[in-house]
């Protein structure tokens, strides 16, 4: 008989990336239901599978691993969001993608942290508070481009300037999937049909895709 070949060990970076992983969901699921001043390290530690020493080797405390939240909750939104929305070449068309996609992508729980942390730091000054407000300028930024865009190119009528319109594009994106979160596929399609009445453009417009009922 011949010995079957040895299973490769798992690389100590691979297994540290797991760990890091691990530990920020649990992290984003905490903030999200108990928020920044309540959260136990403890307790993220010990729902993500490990103790409070494998956190600690990871993260100094908790505001570090709040910012790592924040940092990889807009990786990964820009990876299932953002990323696919820019591969449309129309404006609107983007718009309308990145909507959808925000929908889909808050049927997760862990989604739900940016909103708690930016309620709870509302007005402080406070690292966490600062992380967020970069990433909404960031969001903000994107949308104004192609509102801009769209505006030049005729496809979205004139109106309020692009950053007003921008900034009720976000408000209303937010509030609207915060209430309606997870009742697919309804969630795609009613943020679809706000966004168009936000922007200006007919429901069911045949020059953009369908939403999608995931």
């Amino acid at each position: 008989m011949t010995a079957s070949p040895a299973r490769p060990r798992e690389k100590q970076a691979d297994r540290r990336a797991r760990t890091r992983s691990a530990l920020l969901e649990s992290a984003a699921r905490g903030f999200s239901t108990y928020g920044y001043g309540n959260v136990a390290l403890e307790r993220v530690a010990a729902e993500a599978g490990y103790t409070r020493g494998a956190l600690y080797h990871l993260f100094a405390n908790k505001e570090d691993l709040a910012l790592a939240v924040v940092r990889w909750v807009e990786e990964t939104w820009n990876a299932e969001v953002g990323a696919p929305a820019d591969e449309e070449p129309d404006p609107v068309a983007a718009l309308l993608a990145m909507a959808r996609g925000h929908a889909v992508y808050c049927r997760r729980d862990v989604a739900r942290v940016m909103r708690a942390l930016s309620v709870e730091f509302a007005g402080q000054d406070h690292a966490v508070g600062h992380a967020l407000a970069g990433v909404i300028d960031r969001l903000t930024t994107r949308c104004v481009d192609r509102i801009a865009a769209g505006r030049e190119s005729g496809a979205i009528p004139p109106g309020p300037p692009p950053r007003e319109v921008a900034l009720a594009y976000i408000g209303t994106l937010e509030g609207l999937v915060s209430s309606v979160a997870g009742h697919a596929p309804h969630d795609v399609v009613l943020v679809e049909r706000a966004m168009r009445g936000l922007l200006g453009l007919p429901q069911g417009d045949p020059g953009t895709k369908p939403a999608v009922q995931e």
